[in-house]
């Protein structure tokens, strides 16, 4: 096991013990360790400033983004400092076909602000759709498939990562593809419907981590299924493997 110590000082025990747990624990226990490990302050965030070095070479996990979360929130001074300086960007590499920015986006999910980074994510895909959609506000379901796959896995991978696994394309469709495709079953799996109601925009809506999974992003959830069912199928999701 790599030595996680950032200075030359012995670990007290009790916190030596918290790290060596931390590194070997599983995804679900490392999740819900992060709260007692933040409260131990300066120790506790220079545990995870040298974990997630020790991660910078990997394909970024759902814990990858909890601990990012957790320096991102942090209010030590070291956690702000190491990620301005090693990850001004976040943990997601922003990569696109089409030459567009998603810096704001991932600033907008690294603060949680999810209803406005729903909002931001509809006009990425406006943009990457062309300039009639971007006129419009709005993609048509025909549009959907002429989106780059690299495109959404960037803004997919920035919503999973920064929701604890709970939100993105990828859950919506797992789901979907567990309910045998069947919409009835998952609009209120998802919170999308209860009953015969739809969810109300924009006040009905769950904007942070308490809402179902699958809650977020809504994908044009006004204008009927053909959009997200088009969304869901995409041939960037057969991808996600390679």
């Amino acid at each position: 096991m790599p030595d996680l110590s950032t200075t030359s000082q012995p670990i007290p025990s009790d916190v030596a013990e918290l790290q060596d747990k931390f590194v070997t624990s599983t995804t679900k226990n490392q999740l819900q360790m992060l709260p007692q490990i933040v409260a131990v302050g300066q120790a506790g965030i220079e545990i995870l400033i040298n974990w997630l070095r020790q991660q910078q070479d990997m394909k970024p996990t759902i814990v990858t983004g909890a601990v990012y979360q957790a320096l991102y929130h942090s209010e030590v001074p070291a956690a702000k400092e190491y990620l301005d300086r090693e990850l001004p960007l976040g943990i997601v590499p922003l990569q696109s076909s089409a030459e567009i920015d998603y810096t704001s986006l991932q600033k907008l999910l690294a603060q949680q602000e999810f209803q406005a980074a729903d909002k931001l994510t509809t006009e990425k895909l406006c943009e990457l759709a062309g300039a009639s959609a971007m006129g419009r506000k709005w993609i048509y379901f025909t549009e959907v498939e002429q989106l780059p796959s690299i495109d959404l896995h960037t803004i997919d991978a920035l919503w999973l990562l920064h929701s604890e696994g709970k939100f993105g394309f990828s859950v919506q469709r797992e789901m979907w593809l567990g309910m045998s495709k069947n919409w009835d079953k998952l609009w209120p799996k998802i919170g999308w419907k209860e009953g015969n109601n739809w969810t109300r925009y924009p006040g009905s809506f769950t904007w942070n981590l308490t809402a179902p999974r699958g809650h977020l992003p809504l994908s044009n959830q006004l204008r009927g299924v053909r959009v997200i069912s088009a969304l869901l199928s995409h041939p960037a999701w057969d991808k996600l493997g390679d």
